[in-house]
């Protein structure tokens, strides 16, 4: 019976022995379309030790952990798997904790270009609310959904839309709240425009061309800050 690896696999190609934390760490710089040098200038490290963290089983220490999340915009908890499998929210209330709002220029830095949003909608069996990839294009925040599902029932109505970024091994986290009234985009530029900017296709797969567009009009945050711990993920 051959021998399992339930926590390392073989980079491809190199002959590596790469750890399930390297494999997310290069996902993640992937998916906000950062070079090994651009995490490396965020986080205060080589490239070169970057990529010997994403190609091998490494363990680096927690203050490293601790700014390559940051730099990364994601947890400790995301970049090591300790919340695989695990319910979320069995943290408690760190000492000294805060929460202080956010300003709007705060709450549009944390949004981003893209991300994974959640859309309030109401729906024939009631109201919902329901994740979606999404692009930020010119201030308003855009995704892409299929006329029958459930989050094209936007169109034509205000909507909260809703981002968050949650530590539960630090106990800290933010959100932001955007309000405001959404429209589905029929011009022809603005589609080509948005299909452009778009980092990735929608996870749920299938044909998603209907493209859904949330103009903020109220936009507010809150963060659970910790005294002398780094903000959780963001700025």
């Amino acid at each position: 019976m051959p021998e399992e690896r339930s926590t390392e696999t073989v980079a491809a190609g190199t002959g590596h022995i790469r750890g399930d934390m390297g494999r997310r760490v290069a996902t993640r710089r992937e998916q906000l379309g950062l070079s090994r040098e651009d995490v490396a200038a965020r986080s205060g490290s080589a490239p070169g030790y970057l990529q010997y963290v994403e190609e091998h089983a490494a363990s680096p220490g927690m203050g490293f952990l601790l700014r390559l999340a940051d730099a990364l915009e994601t947890t400790v908890d995301e970049l090591t798997g300790s919340n695989v499998d695990l319910p979320p929210g069995l943290g408690q209330a760190a000492r000294r904790a805060r929460l202080v709002d956010l300003s709007p220029e705060e709450c549009r830095s944390l949004l981003g270009t893209h991300g994974v949003g959640r859309v309030a909608v109401t729906t024939a069996s009631g109201p919902a609310i329901l994740p979606v990839n999404y692009v930020v294009v010119d201030g308003d925040l855009a995704f892409r959904t299929s006329p029958e599902a459930q989050p094209a029932q936007a169109a034509g109505h205000d909507v909260a839309f809703e981002i968050d970024h949650i530590d539960d091994a630090l106990s800290q986290g933010w959100s932001v709240l955007a309000v405001g009234p959404a429209r589905a985009v029929t011009d022809a530029a603005a589609i080509r425009r948005l299909q452009d900017e778009a980092y990735t296709t929608p996870w749920a797969g299938d044909e998603r061309n209907l493209w859904v567009a949330v103009t903020p009009v109220r936009l507010t945050g809150r963060r659970i800050l910790v005294d002398d711990m780094p903000a959780s993920g963001g700025e």
